[in-house]
């Protein structure tokens, strides 16, 4: 779209909110587009973006900081990545140090504190045999000093309950509590839960775990055996005054109208583990907490959302949790595929939809969809599997995702919109980012980890115009002001 076109649509869908009060009047100024660093392709199943639900970006004063991702031409899969570290401040973006001899699988997450310390949480692997693909790793937290980024990090060995038996596939969740100083790491132990431990604000540790959901009547496992729990993946963790809240995404072969029978008739004659696999998708969107996880156990996971009714999947975007105590979950849904959907079940319409909900005491108060088209509805398709929040210094609560397709108009589209949401879930009217080259997937400067909030909107990830190896950045001001 043409930057006098991003323009008038701007203006146009501005214009229906200046008559409610209870919203602002946002102006987005893209002042930065820019490549940070490329990369190639590990072939181990883990980009520089995996660990979507973890942040990556820290924003301390005028001055950025991020963790990337290195391929070691040298080393076969899955342990042949080592991180990097990257500053960006008035000259620009610098790379500041690169792991100097460990070896990982996956992007390695970063949080930051007001004191100028940063904790990246890491995952060498004690694999040292060439050939062998996977195997044991030692998860640590690096502390960078903002003040000095090329000084080498001083390493913290979590003291763990027990003895777990990590490996390099972590599904990892990490954040921070700035105010309090403290952190919080989970990491994935095979299908059954994830090992906490949080870094008091002292430098000692507390421990335990995080059981993962468990299977209902029906439920049919994308792998072999049969588990009794499934394993939340890609969601975030937030960790305020001990309290911690935490979310993520299931997934199943089966869903209402696919179970074993049917599952049965679509796989005849192929293998059930590989074809199985095929089918499963993430398909319930989970949430759990405790109001104390020095004194209280993780409570029951709760459903905030479901693709079980149409077959369809979801993915992950964002949390946060409000002054008062009201956690909001954001999150994309999909459809099944086109050739299942026209072999099988034709009547299913293919949707896709940025989901919101929040969630109080454990209890889910609001359900909102923030945006959905697809077949029978609006030609405009939210195509943002990682939506993100953005919270100003008023806490004022914004949710960011890209949009393609065609508009009412008959234009094409392809832009990120900005769209805010106030207290009890009531959506604004979106507006335009007018980015020259939107993003289809951003880590952003959160709160989650350690950034305050702010009226900077930061994004660090891939353009939806740019090639996927190449890692970009953004810098936005929100210009706003409550109408009178």
């Amino acid at each position: 779209m043409h930057r006098f076109s991003a323009v008038m649509v701007t203006l146009l869908i501005i214009a229906p909110a200046l008559a409610d009060h209870r919203f602002v009047v946002v102006k987005p100024v893209v002042e930065v587009e820019e490549e940070v660093y490329t990369f190639v392709p590990a072939d181990n199943g883990a980009g520089p973006t995996w660990c979507s639900g973890a942040p990556t970006l820290v924003r301390m004063g005028e001055t950025l900081f991020a963790s990337g991702l290195e391929t070691l031409p040298d080393f076969k899969p899955l342990h042949n990545v080592r991180w990097t570290f990257w500053k960006r401040d008035a000259t620009g973006w610098e790379l500041q140090q690169v792991d100097p001899k460990e070896r990982t699988r996956e992007p390695c997450p970063l949080v930051g504190f007001p004191d100028g310390r940063l904790l990246m949480s890491v995952n060498p692997t004690l694999v040292t045999d060439p050939e062998r693909h996977a195997g044991p790793a030692r998860p640590e937290l690096l502390e960078f000093s903002a003040a000095d980024a090329k000084q080498p990090p001083k390493t913290l060995s979590p003291a763990w309950d027990g003895d777990p038996p990590f490996a390099e596939h972590t599904y990892r969740f990490f954040g921070a509590d700035a105010v309090a100083g403290e952190a919080l790491m989970l990491n994935q132990i095979s299908y059954s839960h994830k090992e906490w431990a949080l870094l008091k604000r002292d430098g000692t540790w507390a421990a335990g775990k995080l059981m993962n959901v468990p299977s209902r009547p029906g439920d049919i496992h994308a792998y072999r055996p049969p588990y009794n729990l499934h394993r939340t993946n890609y969601g975030s963790v937030v960790l305020k005054d001990r309290a911690a809240y935490v979310t993520g995404c299931v997934s199943y072969a089966n869903w209402d109208r696919a179970g074993e029978k049917e599952l049965a008739e679509i796989l005849e004659g192929k293998s059930a583990r590989v074809q199985l696999g095929s089918l499963a998708n993430r398909r319930r969107m989970m949430f759990t907490w405790t109001p104390d996880i020095l004194a209280a156990p993780f409570r029951e996971w709760v459903e905030v959302g479901s693709t079980m009714a149409n077959g369809g999947w979801l993915f992950p975007g964002d949390l946060w949790v409000a002054p008062d105590g009201a956690a909001h979950v954001l999150w994309y849904e999909g459809p099944m595929p086109r050739r299942l959907r026209d072999e099988r079940f034709p009547d299913i319409k293919l949707t896709h939809a940025i989901k919101h909900a929040i969630v109080r005491d454990g209890r889910v108060v609001h359900r909102g969809t923030l945006i959905e088209g697809g077949e029978g509805l609006a030609d405009e398709i939210p195509q943002s599997i990682q939506p993100r929040f953005q919270i100003t210094p008023e806490n004022r609560l914004f949710a960011l995702y890209y949009v393609s397709g065609t508009n009412s108009a008959a234009n094409r589209v392809s832009e990120n919109r900005l769209v805010e949401l106030l207290p009890d879930g009531t959506p604004g009217t979106p507006v335009v980012v007018p980015l020259e080259h939107p993003f289809r997937m951003a880590f952003t400067a959160t709160p989650r980890g350690g950034s305050p909030p702010s009226n900077l909107l930061d994004l660090f990830g891939v353009r939806v115009d740019g090639p996927p190896s190449t890692i970009c950045y953004a810098r936005v001001r929100m210009e706003y002001k409550a109408e009178q």
